[in-house]
């Protein structure tokens, strides 16, 4: 396979926070979305982020939570509830990591 048959354009994903708490608590399932690959700096960030510093780690967060035409959904001093964001976080981060295929060493000539 030719390393350029990987390479596209991020496409939106749809996340969905549907447990019973967001249900009990909102009356409904929520929605969001966040592109389904990330450049290096934005993956670089996640990967190396103190999860102590929690500021930089929320900002990051909003910087990917996004409506379905593709624009950040926390802006101009809105914040979400602290429980709808640690849910959003805990997902983004599980979904983007499950989406990245594992590279096998034994597949590296050499």
């Amino acid at each position: 396979m030719k390393l350029s048959q990987l390479a596209a354009k991020p496409q939106l994903i749809k996340i969905v926070l549907d447990d019973q708490e967001i249900r009990d608590t909102y009356g409904d399932a929520l929605e969001f979305y966040v592109y389904d690959r990330q450049n290096m700096e934005t993956f670089i960030k996640l990967a190396t982020l103190d999860t102590k510093d929690i500021n930089k780690l929320t900002d990051l967060i909003n910087t990917l939570i996004l409506d379905e035409s593709g624009e950040p959904i926390v802006k101009d001093g809105m914040i979400l509830p602290t429980d709808v964001l640690i849910k959003a976080i805990q997902t983004v981060v599980i979904k983007l990591g499950k989406h990245q295929k594992p590279i096998s060493t034994t597949s590296i000539p050499g």
